[in-house]
């Protein structure tokens, strides 16, 4: 059997970093964008289409879990409720948001190390397979497994034939 995202956990951004942990297994049988994300990244206005993505599929089985991350140029500096008011405020983001994370280095998060083992992007073949900027995305089929990575170039409502493809997968 492949591994599966489902080990993991991780706090909801209301609970902050040591509040209490959410089961990934929580999102089974669900397709999944996990996206990790910043308020003050030129990237940042994809929150739209993050957002236009979770309504249009969730009734299918479809979700978007933002990570935020302040490990690219600073660009998630604030708290959690900061955080949370900024993409409820400017984008309506009713998507899970989980508390702020490391993607990269020593401290990153364990889903992350897993992510960027499953699918190390076109350079991972020479590195780590390191996250290079905010919204890079992964996209996970309901059995939990990395089907595709992203770039943070790639707009999410480029991506909405191959998850209507994965959601058809029951």
């Amino acid at each position: 059997m492949e591994e599966s995202i489902y080990k993991f956990t991780a706090p909801l951004l209301n609970g902050g970093p040591d509040g209490p942990q959410i089961s990934l297994a929580e999102f089974r049988e669900e397709v999944l964008l996990i996206v990790n994300t910043a308020s003050k990244c030129g990237f940042t206005p994809q929150y739209t289409g993050l957002e236009q993505l979770y309504r249009s599929y969730r009734e299918r089985g479809f979700s978007v879990l933002g990570f935020p991350c302040n490990q690219f140029g600073a660009q998630e500096p604030g708290s959690e409720a900061e955080i949370g008011e900024f993409c409820e405020r400017n984008y309506g983001v009713s998507f899970p948001i989980f508390a702020k994370i490391e993607v990269n280095g020593p401290r990153a998060h364990p889903l992350y190390q897993f992510l960027k083992r499953s699918k190390p992007g076109i350079l991972g073949i020479f590195g780590a397979g390191g996250i290079k900027w905010n919204f890079t995305k992964f996209l996970v089929d309901r059995k939990g497994c990395v089907v595709v990575r992203y770039g943070p170039s790639t707009k999410p409502e480029k991506l909405a034939g191959k998850i209507e493809r994965l959601l058809d997968v029951l």
